[in-house]
Parts: C-alpha cells; sequence; structure tokens
C-alpha cells in the first residue's frame, strides 16, 4: 500500500484541498493510535503538541482521512463514531459488548471464507463488508 502521507496528500488534492501543517500534524498523531479513536480523543492528543489546532479541524481531518482509504469508520451501534487505522492490516471484524460497550478485534478466516461463499450463492462478488457481533462479555457476566 502507498505511504499513508502520499495516499492523504494526493487525496486532498483531488478534493481541492492543501496538505497544511495542521491536517499533516492530525494524520501523525492519528496513525501513532492503536484501535479506535473517536474525534474528541483524538482532538485531545493533537491538542497537546499543537495547541491551536481546533476541535472541528480535527473532526473535518478524519472525515478526509476516512475518504481516502488511510482511517476506517467504525460503529459499534452506540450512537459513538469511530476510526481505526486501515492501512492493508486484513479485515476484520468486531465483538462488542453491549452492556459496558468492550470490542474485541476478530480475524476469522472460517468466516471470511463463508461470507464470500454465501455472496457467491447469490452471485454477488463480494467488495467489502463489515460485521459487528453483538452480546455480553465475561467482565460483564460476572466472570462466568
Amino acid at each position: 500500500m502507498k505511504d499513508p502521507h502520499v495516499l492523504f496528500a494526493d487525496y486532498a488534492a483531488q478534493e481541492g484541498l492543501k496538505m497544511t501543517p495542521q491536517r499533516r500534524h492530525i494524520l501523525d498523531v492519528f496513525l501513532l493510535q492503536e484501535g479506535h479513536v473517536t474525534s474528541e480523543e483524538l482532538y485531545e492528543r493533537v491538542k497537546k503538541s499543537y495547541k491551536t489546532i481546533g476541535q472541528a479541524t480535527v473532526y473535518r481531518t478524519l472525515k478526509l482521512l476516512s475518504g481516502s482509504g488511510v482511517a476506517k469508520e467504525v460503529d459499534f451501534g452506540d450512537g459513538v463514531t469511530r476510526y481505526e487505522r486501515h492501512l492493508d492490516e486484513g479485515h476484520h471484524d468486531h465483538l462488542i459488548c453491549e452492556r459496558c460497550g468492550a470490542n474485541v478485534e476478530v480475524l476469522d478466516e472460517t468466516i471470511e471464507k463463508l461470507q464470500e461463499e454465501v455472496a457467491a450463492r447469490h452471485g454477488f462478488t463480494l467488495t467489502r463488508h463489515k460485521m459487528y457481533l453483538y452480546g455480553v462479555c465475561p467482565a460483564c457476566r460476572g466472570g462466568r
């Protein structure tokens, strides 16, 4: 995959936007994140080292990162949009606790193969998909 800085700069140019120092800084901070981050969480991390960046700039830049393919929006059904890096790290699905919101990333080749088989049975070729499995985690079940 292309360098995320190049990918993002190309996308910004395609959208008629410049690669500003603020956008570059937000990209750099985002690329350091593990797991899932909200725009508010990223804003808190960005402003520690770049005090003049506003929350709206972070939010708009995250939307651009998502449009460019550097980030992927994830929705765990709690009304909060989160973002994760989307840089050739392989597809994964999510297990989400309906009580505490804990989430686990799951990569299971059997599930991936089954999804492709189901699509093929119906004449589809998969181009992308999202799968969220909801339940109750062991901690919320009292460790049982």
